[in-house]
């Protein structure tokens, strides 16, 4: 039978929704147990939330003041150390796992599944190739631990109705001197965090400029959704790197995403495929973009989004 560790990816004292991504991929195995590792200075306030995975048997904590900061470095042989009672290492495929999760692997001398979008088997997984355009199956060897990243954007949260004990554990693993946290430079917003959010507004090219991306944030704001932005857009200067969605950015899957000036390219709709209701406002009819969204509205979008903006009580 399978056991299957997911590593909880936490910020400021909160366990985020790609955790509970996790336990659904891992709940796919219908393993003998699914156990989730908090790493943290004070894990106390994260391993509460974890507890209430519905799926979750145990939650493990290492309180330690080296894991105040996530350094993958750091957590990553801690990781290992833990993970040599399971079969499976589970971990999103975020920003935080993508940078994680390979360091496990290489400490476990195992090879990792990348960005997995379904499980199919104890060691078998499909995953997304050339921008989303194949889907390749991928199957891990026996006799190794499977160490695997999970397209969050593929998997829905589980229920947050358990009440999973929580058991906190001491790891005996050298930790690294080289590398060290020495600061961390991020805007500030009210918005929803894009990753997560369960509606999104992305500007394009289309926009024009920075300065008129405020009519995007206006829409946002109005609705509650978080802001994004196509590579393009990104490229031109009008929003930091952080807000771009896409194959090279971030792959998000809300309830509702509206694309406003976006053309549509391939690894632009490979960051949006998940999501549930696509919205396209383009001036030029035939962009690429109508052809994914479930709907469409061809006009100047400086006209189209006050006219919306104004319609939303």
């Amino acid at each position: 039978m399978s056991k299957v560790l997911i590593v909880a990816e936490h910020l400021g004292g909160h366990l985020n929704a790609s955790t509970a991504k996790c336990v659904t991929a891992a709940k796919a195995l219908s393993p003998e147990s699914i156990d989730v590792l908090v790493l943290a200075d004070d894990a106390s306030a994260v391993a509460a939330e974890a507890a209430k995975l519905n799926g979750v048997s145990r939650v493990l904590t290492v309180s330690n003041a080296a894991n105040a900061n996530p350094i993958a470095q750091v957590l990553a042989p801690q990781v290992a150390k833990v993970a040599a009672n399971y079969t499976h290492v589970f971990g999103p495929s975020t920003t935080f796992g993508k940078d994680l999760m390979p360091c496990v692997a290489a400490l476990l001398n195992a090879p990792q599944v990348s960005d997995a979008m379904a499980v199919e088997g104890p060691r078998t997984f499909k995953r997304p190739i050339y921008a989303g355009n194949a889907i390749m199956t991928v199957e891990a060897p026996e006799g190794v631990i499977v160490v695997t990243t999970i397209r969050t954007a593929s998997f829905a949260e589980t229920t947050r109705d358990a009440n999973a004990p929580i058991e906190a554990i001491t790891v005996d693993a050298a930790l690294p001197t080289h590398t060290r946290f020495v600061g961390l430079a991020a805007g500030s917003s009210d918005r929803p965090d894009l990753q997560s959010a369960k509606r999104v507004v992305s500007g394009g090219r289309g926009v024009g400029s920075a300065e008129n991306f405020k009519i995007i944030y206006d829409l946002a704001d109005k609705l509650g959704a978080a802001v994004g932005a196509s590579r393009a857009a990104v490229d031109a200067g009008y929003v930091p790197n952080e807000m771009q969605v896409g194959q090279t950015g971030k792959i998000i899957a809300p309830e509702l995403y509206i694309a406003v000036g976006i053309s549509g390219a391939i690894q632009h709709l490979t960051g949006i495929k998940d999501a549930g209701t696509i919205v396209a406002i383009n001036k030029d009819p035939d962009s690429a973009i109508f052809e994914t969204a479930d709907i469409g509205l061809a006009g100047d979008l400086f006209q189209i989004l006050p006219e919306l903006q104004a319609s939303i009580p």
